[in-house]
């Protein structure tokens, strides 16, 4: 884990054929933006020279060999970029879903997972992705965040979080089909993404953590007339928090159902 003052931050150029890029030039070139983090490109060099012609910027960058090189610089207000070769600008289509994207998008998320194992990056930032390119690329999960759960070796619940501000929320369940959400949906996926947003507010500096957990429906379910969700999975779930003193509300409360 890097001890400097500003964290090292992967920056991941996204997919070739979208306009992850052009967002990280625009990103780059407003004022101020890397005085807080020692931040790192990783991508192919004519991919990101595009992007800068696209955004109408050129941001200055140091280059470097290794990830390992990143922490020690002396001059960090100034991104490092890391050059990779991962696809060739004949293998690009634009806005098009392909297996060569895909396959590139892999390459690169892994070395900046192998960087993080190392404790040469403290954080990882990806441009926009896509999963139907990444699955013909190679992507064995269902989507980036499964696949970065299993190169990570994690074996506890995990999820995604959503931040706005001091707001942070949960998910039990991301990135599938609609009509499969329901099955997602249990008392003990609840609470863990209950007990895991509480646990990582409190390592992010919250002291207090305040935990609502929302309907699965709009309407609460409505007694049941618009589903028995909230009935049956939702508030057990907010009792079994409750029982074992876990500090969490919701809009609803298990003393409403009958």
């Amino acid at each position: 884990m890097n001890t400097q003052q500003n964290p090292v931050i992967a920056l991941t150029l996204g997919d070739a054929a979208g306009i992850g890029p052009e967002l990280i030039a625009r990103l780059l070139s407003q004022p101020g933006i890397t005085d807080g983090a020692n931040i790192v490109l990783v991508g192919d060099a004519w991919l990101w020279q595009d992007g800068q012609a696209i955004a109408g910027h050129r941001i200055a960058t140091q280059a470097v060999a290794s990830l390992a090189e990143v922490c020690s610089r002396a001059v960090q207000h100034m991104p490092a970029f890391l050059a990779v070769d991962t696809i060739q600008p004949a293998d690009v289509q634009r806005s098009q879903a392909l297996a060569a994207c895909g396959t590139a998008v892999l390459k690169v998320l892994d070395l900046c997972m192998d960087g993080a194992k190392h404790g040469e990056v403290d954080a990882i930032c990806f441009a926009p992705l896509n999963k139907q390119a990444m699955k013909m690329g190679g992507m064995q999960h269902e989507n980036e965040l499964h696949h970065f759960a299993d190169y990570l070796s994690v074996t506890g619940y995990f999820c995604e979080f959503n931040t706005l501000g001091d707001l942070w929320t949960s998910r039990v369940s991301s990135h599938i089909p609609l009509k499969a959400a329901a099955a997602m949906l249990s008392k003990e996926r609840t609470v863990d993404a209950a007990r895991l947003i509480y646990q990582s507010l409190q390592a992010s500096g919250t002291a207090a953590p305040k935990v609502a957990i929302a309907a699965f429906n709009p309407h609460g379910g409505d007694g049941g007339v618009c589903g028995r969700e909230e009935i049956d999975i939702i508030a057990p779930a907010v009792e079994a928090l409750h029982a074992s003193g876990f500090p969490v509300d919701g809009p609803f409360l298990p003393t409403r159902f009958s």
